[in-house]
């Protein structure tokens, strides 16, 4: 069996255990159960697996889930150093599953309370540690007396056992922890977050970035970028995108990823989601909070790359805000944003956090590009300073609950040989996936090679001057620069016009042979 039929069929199983445990709580609710668990498994593991390499080091011939606890408490302190956390043997995923029997009320009665006690104590163990904000509130969203689980503690308890019992029988293969060889775990997740966004439409496809986009928004953002030390999402979501940002690079243990999130659902999520790809604490920074108005990172900026997908026509305080106008993020355009449309507050903010060198690349709602009033004189601004690189069409219908067309701008701060304004119209590169479309890897190595060699194609791609699109009303609608290809059916009039002739002649030859015809009779 190959990799790929390997990974479709665990995920399908993946599929089917996500849907079995599933109750009154729909889908995207119910995935903090499952995701949390799963993260609780792979923190376990990790642990384990960190201090059986030390204990065989020191040859000892002992599993550190075997331990007693009074055993492991000497070690605490070096894991809370290392890995940010400390989970004791006892609290240990794998222990605590060991003693469940959905089939036995008396080893899940108290199964909250023990679950509860756990995920404090793997909280509290980081603090006054560096770790600690990374870890503070993690397991907030796991409501272990939540009614929509259940009436009474004992079926809550049942369902919840169903749960940790369903997840550590997920075959993830062998995982190897040291040498950062864990795309089990972090493809699970994915793949679950993905699946929860489809069945989940609108509430779920907000939060989520398609894998493909992700990727295409790093090689963007990546390409002819030196030296990247740092790169940033200030609307992370779940943090896909810092992760694929992560899988792309040449060395990912070399860069720091910062994000911000304002849901905090979705800002315990993309932490886990570090966690899960083993994205240490010291090598992450993600807050919670609202960025246009409350920015976490300025003293950590400029930063080197920026992917992102902020939230489309979000409304915010704008100009009901007098301070907005004087920030130095907003203030050199001249204007705001409109309360009801977020959009280009948010480019604005990432143009201000990019670093002289760096790229942005961002998902952009299409309104952007063309509507007038306070976004007109925003683009002026951005075209008048060369800061708009591309512009790129994507089809429509790839994100979840969300069936417009989006576009991709790139921003760069960095001089070019010219002032041209790339325009690529990408809009018939994708496959059919289900009741979906989706950027192939030929879609996406279309895109990304035109942005490379930034060359004129027929219908497909253009280099138009900042003063063309000035001249234009500062329109960046890529359709306004690129001419659709003409797919209809070519009619040469002059062959029509004989075979009309040719017909006529054929018809008024037979109306005399009818004439004739009836004469006769």
């Amino acid at each position: 069996m190959t990799q790929q039929n390997q990974r479709a069929e665990l995920h399908a199983t993946i599929w089917d255990i996500a849907n079995d445990l599933r109750g009154a709580i729909g889908g995207w609710d119910f995935k903090a159960y499952v995701l949390s668990s799963l993260f609780y498994r792979f923190i376990s593991e990790n642990t384990a697996a960190y201090f059986d390499r030390l204990l065989k080091a020191s040859g000892v011939n002992k599993n550190y889930a075997d331990m007693s606890d009074d055993e492991a408490e000497i070690a605490r302190q070096q894991a809370i150093d290392e890995k940010g956390f400390f989970i004791l043997p006892s609290q240990l995923f794998c222990n605590v599953v060991r003693s469940l029997d959905t089939n036995n009320e008396a080893t899940y009665k108290d199964l909250n309370e023990r679950i509860s006690t756990i995920f404090h104590e793997i909280e509290k163990s980081a603090l006054g540690s560096p770790s600690e904000d990374d870890l503070k509130g993690l397991f907030t969203d796991f409501v272990v007396d939540s009614p929509q689980l259940g009436n009474t503690v004992l079926v809550r308890n049942k369902l919840l056992a169903k749960v940790f019992i369903r997840v550590a029988e997920m075959d993830l293969g062998e995982v190897d922890f040291d040498n950062n060889q864990i795309d089990a775990f972090g493809d699970t997740y994915e793949f679950l977050m993905k699946m929860y966004a489809s069945e989940g439409g609108k509430s779920g496809g907000e939060q989520f970035t398609p894998q493909e986009v992700s990727e295409v928004l790093a090689r963007l953002a990546i390409h002819n970028n030196k030296n990247i030390k740092s790169v940033y999402d200030p609307a992370c979501g779940s943090g896909s995108l810092l992760l694929k940002f992560a899988k792309l690079v040449p060395d990912r243990n070399a860069i720091k990823y910062f994000g911000q999130e304002l849901v905090p659902t979705n800002y315990n999520l993309s932490r886990i989601n570090m966690f899960l790809h083993n994205i240490n604490f010291d090598k992450f920074d993600i807050q919670c909070g609202n960025t246009l108005t409350d920015p976490r990172h300025r003293h950590e900026e400029p930063f080197d790359a920026i992917v992102s997908n902020p939230p489309y026509s979000q409304s915010w305080e704008g100009d009901a805000n007098p301070l907005l106008i004087n920030d130095d993020r907003y203030a050199p355009a001249g204007i705001l944003a409109p309360k009801t449309k977020s959009d280009l507050a948010f480019t604005m903010h990432m143009l201000k956090s990019l670093s002289e060198s760096g790229t942005a690349a961002i998902v952009e709602f299409p309104g952007v590009l063309y509507r007038g009033g306070a976004e007109k004189k925003i683009r002026q601004y951005l075209v008048k300073n060369n800061y708009v690189d591309t512009v790129i069409q994507l089809p429509a219908n790839l994100f979840f609950g969300v069936s417009i067309a989006t576009c991709i701008i790139v921003l760069r701060k960095s001089a070019r040989p010219d002032n041209n304004i790339l325009f690529i119209d990408a809009s018939k590169l994708f496959v059919k996936d289900g009741n979906k479309n989706r950027l192939s890897p030929d879609n996406q190595d279309a895109i990304v090679n035109a942005y490379a060699e930034r060359k004129e194609v027929q219908h497909f791609t253009r280099l138009v001057t900042c003063q063309s699109v000035a001249d234009n009303d500062y329109n960046l609608s890529v359709s306004s620069y690129v001419e659709q290809e003409d797919t209809r059916e070519v009619i040469n009039i002059d062959e029509v016009n004989a075979q009309l002739e040719t017909i006529c002649k054929e018809g008024a030859a037979l109306r005399t042979e009818i004439n004739n015809l009836i004469a006769t009779l």
